[in-house]
C-alpha cells in the first residue's frame, strides 16, 4: 500500500479528528474512505456526462417522463 502526505487547514483536520473519534476510526480510515467514496462518484458522474455530451443517446423530455412516472397503472 502507499502512502501519501497533504498539508490540510487546520480546520478541516479538526473536522477529521473530530468525525474520527465519532465513528471510532482512525484519521487514515476516514481519509481513505472519504477519498474512496468521492473516486466512485467521480467516476459515476464521468459517465454520466459523457452519456449527455453521447449526440446519439436519446434524451427524454422532462414532463413526459414524469407524467409516466406518477401515472396510476
Amino acid at each position: 500500500m502507499s502512502q501519501i502526505t497533504a498539508r490540510l487547514p487546520d480546520t478541516v483536520v479538526s473536522a477529521l479528528d473530530h468525525a474520527a473519534q465519532t465513528l471510532h476510526r482512525t484519521r487514515a480510515e476516514v481519509i481513505r474512505q472519504a477519498i474512496e467514496a468521492y473516486l466512485e462518484d467521480f467516476g459515476d458522474l464521468s459517465v454520466a456526462l459523457e452519456r449527455l455530451q453521447d449526440p446519439t443517446d436519446e434524451a427524454l423530455d422532462w414532463e413526459v417522463a414524469k407524467r409516466a412516472l406518477l401515472s396510476e397503472d
